[in-house]
């Protein structure tokens, strides 16, 4: 995709409507399916220590293989997407320090991008390391506009792909946190176009949804930016959030960067042969009891060119 001084353009997010990733399977050597997996309790406390042999992957029903696993975590790419619409401008100072805070626990093999958006995305800091280069660019950030979070989710997604193609031989996590407050109003792609290159791609979706008291998706009932971020995450083994008190965002953050922290990395190689691009479903199941694994819900299997 083309981006101009950090905007997506009219002309681009129409082409990349119609742009689809093209496998979410990595080459090396073999097909290698990768599952970042988080393991949690029944009280929702983070479960460490376990073994490879705890780890069951089942791939359509079927009993994969674990051939790689490793308990401490790879190293992530990450995108830090920030809603600075109109209805952000009392909330916009505390996010932003909760969103440093979360930037300067990068480890020092870690990158990060900053996505600011609001009718428009824009990429405020490249990916990088330097936690004062990013600390900077959200504070950038300044409300006015309205809801884009489409455009931005596509963009993340398209430039972690990159980010990913680029490698040379150096596998990274990978991973968007996003803030918003609203649904969106005005992106140029539609959510089918950001659910099917997320679920295409390695990325985990962490959704924040930040919502005012009283509001119907706090109620539990139906509202589509709920269901958005919901599915999001579901899809691609992140998790939502949603709170009614922006004041909660640092503890959030903290949440999202301790799981990020302590997830462990299993590997396979699948025994399905066919070559059909067709979606497979996968579940990871833990032996210990009272413990449940995290990953994401399946991915597109390999397909050959022809």
């Amino acid at each position: 995709m083309t981006v101009r001084r950090g905007l997506i353009t009219v002309a681009c997010a129409t082409a990349l409507a119609g742009t689809v990733a093209a496998r979410q399977v990595f080459k090396s050597g073999t097909d290698l399916v990768l599952l970042n997996v988080t393991v949690t309790d029944s009280a929702g406390h983070l479960v460490t220590g376990l073994t490879q042999e705890n780890f069951q992957v089942y791939e359509d029903g079927v009993l994969q293989t674990v051939t790689n696993f490793s308990k401490d975590p790879l190293p992530i790419a990450l995108s830090i997407l920030l809603d600075s619409s109109t209805s952000m401008d009392r909330k916009l100072p505390v996010a932003q320090e909760a969103a440093t805070g979360f930037a300067r626990r990068l480890t020092p093999k870690d990158v990060a991008q900053i996505i600011d958006f609001d009718s428009q995305a824009q990429i405020l800091q490249a990916f990088t390391n330097d936690k004062v280069a990013l600390e900077q660019a959200i504070r950038r950030t300044q409300a006015g506009g309205s809801t884009s979070l489409f455009n931005a989710l596509y963009t993340a997604l398209s430039e972690l792909k990159s980010v990913r193609a680029q490698a040379t031989g150096e596998v990274r996590r990978q991973a968007i946190v996003a803030l918003s407050d609203g649904e969106d109003t005005t992106s140029l792609v539609t959510f089918e176009d950001v659910l099917d290159l997320a679920k295409r791609s390695e990325t985990a979706v962490y959704a924040i949804g930040l919502r005012e008291k009283g509001d119907p998706a706090m109620s539990g009932k139906w509202n589509e930016a709920d269901y958005v971020l919901k599915t999001l995450a579901h899809e691609t083994g992140g998790r939502p959030f949603f709170v009614d008190d922006v004041s909660q965002l640092p503890a959030i953050y903290s949440q999202i960067a301790d799981e990020l922290s302590n997830q462990y990395s299993v590997g396979y190689v699948s025994k399905n042969p066919k070559r059909d691009g067709a979606w497979r479903r996968i579940i990871v199941r833990i032996t210990k009891p009272n413990v449940t694994a995290r990953a994401k819900a399946g991915y597109f299997g390999p397909k050959d060119k022809r």
